[in-house]
């Protein structure tokens, strides 16, 4: 067991220390690769004071009618602020450097919530932009953190120029939600984190909106599991993408809106989903709400419709696997209102 070794960029970017836990001999296995992996690993290791290492709950394929399948689920929905994307805006507050006037973002939902609480727990001022279609769970928990909010147009890409229209007028520093590389790397850490965890996977379900998750992931297993990506049927960005070659446009729709339709995948995020993802699967809203109500009843876990995505893909029947395979799901995001303890 290798105990107190570093490795340090020639340029001076980063500076690894490797213990001996279980995610630190997943990152010895990957130091000198000639890819994103070591900026992924020096970022697991500039955010982890700030993230949770979410838990995996591994169950038989036969409660999901897929004889002989073994299944680990990654639970990223009890991640702070409630999905994965607390890791990337934790990854662009700690590694780019934030003016005296803060940080903006413009988000569905679950990215705004992210940036407002990671820039709330550093003491750096904020703004949000959010669309109209935004989850009420979403809105209360922004607000809740304290930092500005504004709500205003239809989708994303709405709020995605108002934001872009006040980093002009204030010199804040924007913080992308997928289509930026810091977002990337920390999204990376999940996919390092997951290896630790269950280092046997042969196939790896995520869901995919503008590809930040899917390509911090991708960055990260490369082609070393199948790749399936599931987008809503209302929101195709990634496979219009691949069909045009580039990214372009895609209808708006879905119950997943607020995290799984940004209009069109990442300029950053698509040549590596292009190079990475084995297929590309969409399921429709009433799969979704399917994987929804299988989740709770299944495990007693609550997801929102995005945060089910890939799992509604594998139960639908969509994702073939063969006996003995062993497959992943990541459950992406828990912010929603399905849950009334008043009641």
């Amino acid at each position: 067991m290798v105990q107190d070794r570093a490795l340090t960029d020639p340029m001076g970017r980063w500076r690894i220390c490797i213990g001996t836990s279980p995610i630190d001999e997943v990152i010895l296995r990957h130091l000198m690769l000639p890819d994103r992996r070591p900026q992924i690993i020096a970022t697991e290791q500039v955010i982890r004071p700030h993230v949770r290492r979410t838990p995996v709950v591994q169950i038989s394929g036969r409660e999901l009618g897929l004889q002989g399948t073994s299944l680990t689920l990654k639970l990223e929905l009890l991640q702070h602020a409630g999905a994965f994307k607390t890791r990337g805006a934790f990854s662009n507050l700690l590694q780019r450097p934030v003016p005296p006037a803060g940080v903006v973002a413009a988000s569905g939902g679950n990215h705004g919530v992210a940036v407002a609480y990671a820039a709330s727990s550093l003491g750096i001022p904020a703004k949000i932009f959010l669309p109209s279609v935004s989850s009420p769970a979403k809105i209360e928990r922004i607000r809740g953190y304290g930092v500005d909010l504004v709500i205003g147009g239809e989708s994303y890409a709405d709020a995605l120029a108002a934001s872009e229209e006040w980093t002009r007028r204030s010199e804040a520093m924007p913080i992308h939600a997928f289509d930026q590389e810091e977002t990337i790397l920390g999204q990376g850490t999940l996919g390092l984190e997951l290896e630790s965890q269950a280092p046997d996977l042969e196939t790896l379900l995520v869901a995919v909106g503008g590809g930040g998750l899917l390509s911090g992931v991708a960055s990260w297993y490369g082609r070393r599991v199948r790749l399936v990506a599931v987008e809503p049927e209302g929101a195709p960005t990634l496979r219009r993408a691949l069909d045009a070659g580039r990214p372009v446009d895609a209808p708006v729709g879905s119950i997943a809106v607020d995290s799984l339709a940004p209009r069109r995948i990442g300029e950053r995020n698509f040549p590596i989903l292009r190079d990475t993802v084995s297929e590309v699967v969409l399921v429709t809203d009433e799969e979704i709400r399917a994987g929804q109500r299988r989740l709770w009843d299944l495990l007693r876990v609550v997801a929102e419709p995005g945060g089910t995505a890939a799992f509604a893909a594998l139960l639908a029947g969509k994702v073939r696997t063969r006996p003995g395979e062993r497959v992943g799901v990541v459950l992406s995001g828990g912010n929603t209102t399905a849950v009334d303890f008043g009641r």
